[in-house]
């Protein structure tokens, strides 16, 4: 257990820097691109994402399942088998599918109500075989519990992107259009993880076998979750091309139904998701395990695991959201200059919970052999999101976009938590959860008292600054009362690891 909270350790940490350095990159794009250049870029990636999710989405969890089963009975053979699979599986569906494209360029180039956006698409789209088999070989490593490498590889990508898209942007002033010079960047990012992910399959002594025996299973096995991603995918499609209609229809212009979409998936989200790189780390590291308990049924085990996990998921959660809702108006000015995306960081920061709920209860499903049932789960939640989205544009504008991902999650969390009762036993998160509740709703309270005072009496940033610190004051306090944190633990641990004295060598007598 120990060695697995110094993987999940490390593999945040990594997460977390790439992450934070997406976020940054994010903010120079919505700075150089401006609002609605963002949400042409927005759309472009999500309609590329539906065909990268159509071809290996469902793969890589499910190769990383069918891995920890064949380790669990020494099968190595199977192993080198089922990557094999997966590879040519996904080869088979995205290289047709790449070709069929150029194919029909000019017909499907018209599903796009802007014309830029299908220039990025066709340039997202030539990568589409490449990262699709390098997501495969890192389910690869997932499975083999090579973290990593795995880690190593991604922040690489997220580097590579940030630094030729910088470079193409704001160092050479060419003809090329900014937007698409960011779709190049992506797509060179996709080539060199690809490249290098290959190199170091073949280095740790990966090889293909013959799939047989692992193709039919694999494909079965992954179908049910590739359909749950390709639809989130294809509703992401959908919403990109519904919601800006739907507000046009409540009588907004066509560049501000743009620009509003770019400040909610351009801005907003990007700051909503930020739990999602530390709740990604803690189901890379727990689905390995929780496959290989679940295959050997060790029920208590499997039950200690979710209950870890959930709880770590909503204290992640939980202390993010008094920050956002104090300080999330002036967060999205600071990093935007965009007052409406700081508006919708603090009215709905709520949305956190059932999110992150969502995406660690998923991966927990989905690692047990539950692909059928969260594709249920997730169908029921679209269909609340898809209401949203059709009949809350007039009132509500584009808090209608954010009420429907509200009611997405919180439909999907519910069903997932009963699902994983019914797995495990009775979930004792419950109790953590309102302490949880008890713990920040008094955080929030004084945390908008200092803010208050502090604004009348400092400038804008030293007054967020000594907000955003007395809010940490404040949770440390109130999450160590209930019991939900323990600073004296904290402090112990960490004096007691720097004040380690080195071991004296053994002498010759002493051997």
């Amino acid at each position: 257990m120990q060695n697995l909270y110094r993987t999940a350790a490390v593999v945040t940490v990594f997460s977390a820097f790439e992450h934070c350095l997406g976020f940054l990159y994010r903010i120079i794009l919505s700075r150089t691109l401006g609002s609605e250049g963002l949400g042409v870029y927005q759309i472009a990636l999500t309609v590329f994402a539906v065909f990268l999710t159509a071809t290996s989405s469902g793969l890589p969890i499910t190769l990383s399942r069918v891995i920890s089963k064949h380790r669990t009975r020494g099968n190595k053979k199977g192993e080198h088998s089922a990557t094999s699979a997966a590879i040519l599986i996904t080869l088979l569906f995205s290289v047709p599918i790449t070709v069929l494209l150029f194919l029909i360029k000019t017909p499907f180039s018209r599903v796009f109500s802007d014309p830029r956006c299908a220039d990025l698409f066709y340039i997202l789209i030539i990568g589409l075989s490449f990262t699709s088999v390098y997501a495969i070989i890192r389910g690869c490593f997932w499975g083999n519990k090579r973290f990593f490498a795995y880690s190593l590889i991604e922040l690489i990508e997220e580097i590579i992107m940030i630094v030729i898209g910088v470079i193409l942007i704001i160092g050479i002033k060419t003809g090329v259009a900014d937007v698409n010079k960011a779709a190049i960047a992506v797509l060179i990012s996709y080539l060199c993880s690809f490249a290098i992910a290959v190199c170091y399959f073949f280095w740790k002594g990966g090889k293909l076998r013959s799939p047989k025996g692992e193709f039919l299973p694999l494909l079965k096995s992954s179908l049910p979750i590739t359909a749950m991603r390709t639809s989130s995918s294809l509703m992401s499609s959908l919403i990109s091309v519904l919601f800006p209609l739907r507000l046009m229809a409540s009588g907004v212009t066509a560049s501000r139904a743009m620009s509003e979409y770019g400040v909610v998936y351009g801005m907003v989200m990007p700051v909503l998701m930020i739990p999602s790189s530390l709740i990604g780390s803690i189901a890379l590291v727990l689905v390995p395990e929780l496959a290989e308990c679940f295959y050997r049924k060790e029920k208590e085990k499997l039950a200690a695991l979710v209950e870890k996990a959930l709880n770590a998921t909503l204290l992640i959660a939980g202390m993010l959201i008094p920050f956002y809702i104090v300080c999330g108006e002036h967060v999205g000015i600071m990093l935007y200059s965009n007052a409406d995306s700081g508006k919708y960081i603090a009215r709905y920061a709520l949305i956190l919970l059932p999110m992150s709920i969502t995406l660690i209860s998923t991966s927990l499903l989905n690692s047990m052999n539950c692909e059928k049932q969260t594709l249920l789960f997730f169908l029921a939640g679209a269909a609340a999101m898809l209401a949203c989205v059709w009949f809350l544009p007039k009132y509500l504008g584009s808090g209608a976009l954010l009420i429907g991902m509200a009611a997405d999650f919180v439909i999907t969390a519910v069903c997932s938590l009963v699902l994983l009762t019914k797995k495990t036993g009775k979930l004792r998160s419950v109790s953590y959860f309102i302490r949880l509740l008890l713990a920040a709703i008094p955080a929030t309270a004084l945390g908008f008292a200092v803010r208050a005072g502090a604004m009348r009496v400092l400038s804008y940033i030293p007054a967020l600054a000594v907000t955003m610190l007395c809010l940490l004051i404040f949770e440390a306090i109130f999450f160590s009362l209930f019991r939900l944190i323990s600073i004296k633990s904290i402090v112990g641990r960490f004096f007691a690891k720097h004040s380690k004295k080195p071991s004296t060598p053994l002498t010759s007598d002493a051997k």
